[in-house]
């Protein structure tokens, strides 16, 4: 892997203070902003992943609607209530 060099301003008070954290966790001021800016890239791609994901599927529930493929409240309350009976039933609790 090839290396380059980043160099940025900050004031003293913090570039003393975080070169003490860093050699209280026992590595380098550089190694700590490395391992900073890769955590950073992973939750991007992550986010973005994510972000992939939910897009499609939202896609396909606005696809659904659109093709008609939808449930009334009335139907899905209908589906649960007897999905309820049927766990009940099966745990030996009639409700009563």
């Amino acid at each position: 892997m090839s290396e380059a060099t980043i160099v940025i301003q900050v004031d003293d008070e913090l570039k003393t203070a975080f070169t003490q954290a860093a050699k209280a966790l026992d590595c380098s001021t550089s190694q700590l902003l490395c391992d900073f800016m890769c955590a950073v890239v992973q939750q991007q791609t992550e986010q973005a992943s994510y972000d992939a994901w939910f897009r499609q599927k939202v896609e396909r529930a606005l696809a659904s609607v659109r093709a008609g493929e939808v449930f009334t409240a009335a139907e899905v309350e209908a589906h649960f209530a007897q999905r309820r009976a049927a766990s009940l039933l099966k745990a030996g609790n009639t409700g009563s």
